[in-house]
C-alpha cells in the first residue's frame, strides 16, 4: 500500500507518527481542506508533469496555478500534465494521493515559493485520505527536491 511506503519512508527522521488518516476522502484540495478543517491554500497539491527525459512532481499551495510561460521558461518545455494512468506508473501513487515523499529516483520534485508564506502546509502521503502537517523548511527536508521555484500565477 502506499501509505506504507510513506510511512516507512518518514520512519527515517521518527515522523512516521505525525501522519494524518481520514475517514473521508481528501483526494482535492477542497476535500482536503475540509478533512483537515483549514483553508484550502494550505494545502500543499503535488501536480505530475512530463518532461523530454522524465517524470516532474510540482508541490504548490492550494490556490495556486500553474503559469504556462513560467513553466516553460524555467523547464524548457510546455507543461503537460500525467494522465492519471501515467502518475500511477510513473511515481507509484494513485491521483489523489501523489505526493513528494518516497518517490522512486527518476522523479524530480519541485517546490512553488507560494508555499513560503504559511506557518505549514498539508501534503498527501500516498492516499486520498492522508496528509501530514509540514512546515516549508520541514517540506524542503523531507523531500528529495531539485529546489524551490517560481512557476505560479
Amino acid at each position: 500500500m502506499s501509505i506504507d511506503k510513506v510511512r516507512a519512508y518518514f520512519k527515517t527522521w521518527h515522523m512516521d507518527d505525525k501522519i494524518l488518516e481520514f475517514p473521508v476522502s481528501s483526494a482535492t484540495v477542497e476535500l482536503a481542506a475540509k478533512a483537515l478543517n483549514c483553508e484550502p491554500c494550505r494545502i500543499a497539491k503535488t501536480l505530475s508533469f512530463k518532461t523530454a527525459d522524465d517524470v516532474l512532481l510540482l508541490v504548490t499551495a492550494g490556490d495556486c496555478k500553474v503559469d504556462n510561460a513560467k513553466y516553460k521558461h524555467l523547464f524548457h518545455t510546455k507543461a503537460r500534465m500525467l494522465t492519471p494512468d501515467e502518475v500511477l506508473q510513473a511515481t507509484g501513487f494513485k491521483v489523489g494521493g501523489v505526493c513528494p515523499f518516497a518517490v522512486p529516483e527518476n522523479v524530480k520534485v519541485y517546490l512553488d515559493v507560494s508555499l513560503k508564506r504559511f506557518t505549514s502546509v498539508f501534503p498527501a502521503c500516498g492516499t486520498a485520505n492522508s496528509a501530514i502537517e509540514l512546515t516549508p523548511q520541514e517540506l524542503d527536508k523531507y523531500t528529495l527536491n531539485c529546489g524551490w521555484v517560481d512557476v505560479c500565477k
